[in-house]
């Protein structure tokens, strides 16, 4: 029997600012768009085609992180994909969303100047753990 593998990796640039809010139950809860683009050839030219994916992080992270995730932010995520449908004025919708799960800041912001979309808050170093994981000693035998 094969197992099933729901897995996402995307690179791109945040098409806005990302919004935290909070559960009932207190849970931290930052949602964000993702652009992301790639080369097409269209007859005897190249051209560019974008791809745009909602993403949501849950937790502790999404509140140390939501703070710069700023428009134009060039981020990586890994996560697996999830659907969602429900009944709006009579009509049935649904979406696709990336639930995060690791999460990289990358390169600068929309210029590639080492900020986050026009933001004045400097860029963290973050490796997808919650902050208070991130303290360990200094005694690396190297």
């Amino acid at each position: 029997m094969a197992t099933d593998i729901n897995h996402v990796v995307l690179v791109g640039r945040l098409t806005r600012d990302a919004e935290l809010r909070y559960s009932n139950s207190g849970t931290a809860i930052c949602r964000f768009s993702l652009a992301n683009s790639y080369r097409t050839k269209q007859g005897d030219t190249w051209g560019e085609d974008t791809n745009f994916f909602d993403c949501v992080m849950f937790g502790k992270r999404a509140e140390a992180v939501n703070q710069y995730l700023t428009k134009g932010t060039q981020v990586g995520v890994d996560g697996a994909l999830r659907f969602s449908k429900w009944e709006q004025d009579g009509q049935t919708r649904s979406k696709v969303e990336v639930h995060v799960n690791e999460f990289q800041f990358l390169g600068g912001g929309r210029d590639g100047g080492g900020r986050g979309g026009g933001s004045d808050r400097s860029q963290p170093q973050y490796d997808g753990g919650d902050a208070a994981t991130n303290d360990f000693e200094d005694d690396v035998p190297f």
